[in-house]
């Protein structure tokens, strides 16, 4: 159901390095699984409101962006900080044997959890076979 290549992951990673971000800083984890007739994808994103995650499909194609806002510190002194703050974004290429058109997005405990169902098209279904000289002939 997942394309598994990504072949600009590597150079982004790359180019992020260079910038002096890690990718553990731009990266949200993510896991994937069929159940039944449908796809699930679960992406970690704490500390990030509901209103600060935009989801997009185009083609066979679904974007995820998230930002995580810095918090104002008001007479606070930082004196270290690790939690990534900014705009987070994952594509996530998707099989045409998806349903684009039905995602379902639920947002809890940090826990963005979508869920596609596959297209009647590709759902397995049963093949009938007629028995008898009539159907060969024709």
């Amino acid at each position: 159901m997942l394309m598994r290549t990504d072949p600009f992951r590597e150079l982004d990673r790359l180019a992020q390095q260079m910038l002096g971000r890690t990718d553990g800083q731009l990266h949200m984890p993510m896991d994937a699984w069929k159940e039944g007739h449908s796809f699930t994808v679960e992406l970690d994103l704490p500390g990030v409101k509901e209103t600060d995650i935009d989801l997009e499909v185009e083609r066979n194609v679904l974007t995820v962006r998230a930002e995580r806002r810095t918090v104002e510190t008001g007479d606070r002194e930082i004196i270290h900080a690790e939690r990534p703050t900014g705009t987070f974004t994952r594509q996530i290429f998707l099989s045409d044997a998806l349903d684009t058109e039905n995602v379902e997005a639920v947002y809890r405990d940090g826990v963005l959890r979508l869920k596609i169902p596959m297209a009647e098209e590709a759902k397995p279904r049963k093949v009938v076979v007629s028995a008898g000289k009539q159907a060969i002939e024709q």
